[in-house]
């Protein structure tokens, strides 16, 4: 019941670390007493510190750290990047027992548990699927080299996402625009194509939100520089090509772990086609259309067999909408 209290603690720290700890992981952690009381906490807040969960939370602790218990959602660091390993932080503190959550698949990172167990400080890996979910950005970075896409995508029930004369606003009601601001803020990024600069003019900064995810414009159409997307609320870069390899090129260069796409079938599409697209959202209202401009085009698919595989990952009510969130197999 500890373990499984703690690591539900983790989970909401972890979801808190998305959008400010690239390029690092959205690590969080956690100090128990004796007693299984909370001690301190902290997860990795890279716009406020460079320090990483771990130190957070025993900074908090200060003494009390001494015979306590860390409870981690990945393995300790144990090399020296920006800030020292923090498996020597651990060390000096005085924790005497460490339990994580992931194992750290950085070759240069990893061996931290090892330490830990050289210093005499009983260490315990118990695997978690929900904190593997929620790191799975940082996770996917590491195993693929780039960011981990997700198209979000706000259709009627018949998949279109604007109608014949391009009206497009709004097709989803309040409360599935209320949640799309949370997984801005989650973001590293957010991808839009020329055209939808041009034809929506989006400001793309999180409402209600401190978070600044960087704006990212694709495509060869020249957009005014007094669109609202080039305003210095937060930083935007602009990608003057078709090329999905260069654009890929420029969010891997970049570090970023998650990147949220907003863009048209046009753009969507060639990302879905090329493989790049991992996660798909969409926001599906009750309306109907008929005719229009639908959310997906060409992917290079002439027969069923071909067909894209997804799984769905969840399902859940907005208001009149309905989210669903799957995972584009074979990625």
């Amino acid at each position: 019941m500890f373990i499984d209290d703690a690591y539900a603690h983790l989970h909401t720290l972890s979801l808190q670390g998305l959008g400010v700890s690239t390029p690092n992981p959205n690590v969080s952690a956690a100090i128990y007493g004796a007693d299984g009381s909370l001690i301190a906490d902290g997860f990795h807040n890279r716009t406020m510190s460079v320090d990483h969960a771990e130190v957070v939370a025993l900074k908090k602790a200060g003494a009390a750290a001494r015979g306590a218990t860390m409870v981690v959602s990945l393995e300790p660091c144990a090399h020296a990047g920006t800030t020292p390993p923090c498996v020597q932080a651990i060390i000096d503190a005085g924790i005497s027992t460490v339990i994580y959550a992931v194992a750290d698949p950085n070759p240069i990172a990893a061996g931290g548990a090892k330490k830990l167990a050289d210093a005499s400080i009983a260490v315990e890996y118990r695997e978690s699927k929900e904190l593997r979910y929620v790191q799975r950005a940082w996770l996917h970075k590491e195993k693929t080299g780039r960011p981990l896409m997700l198209w979000k995508v706000a259709t009627t029930l018949d998949s279109k996402v604007a109608a014949s004369d391009g009206t497009s606003q709004w097709i989803t009601g309040p409360e599935s625009r209320a949640d799309v601001q949370e997984l801005r803020a989650q973001s590293d990024a957010i991808l839009i194509g020329t055209n939808t600069a041009l034809v929506d003019n989006p400001h793309l900064i999180p409402r209600g939100h401190k978070a600044r995810p960087v704006r990212i414009i694709s495509g060869e159409q020249e957009v005014p520089s007094t669109n609202r997307v080039f305003d210095n609320e937060a930083r935007t870069i602009s990608v003057k090509s078709k090329s999905i390899p260069e654009l890929m090129k420029v969010l891997s260069d970049e570090g970023f772990s998650q990147v949220l796409v907003e863009a048209g079938p046009t753009l969507g599409s060639a990302l879905m086609a090329s493989g790049n697209i991992d996660e798909l959202i969409i926001y599906q209202a009750p309306k109907m259309l008929g005719a229009g401009k639908e959310f997906v085009s060409h992917l290079g698919i002439s027969t069923l067999a071909d067909h894209l595989e997804l799984e769905l990952l969840s399902v859940q009510p907005f208001g009149s909408d309905i989210k669903s969130h799957y995972l584009v197999k074979g990625r």
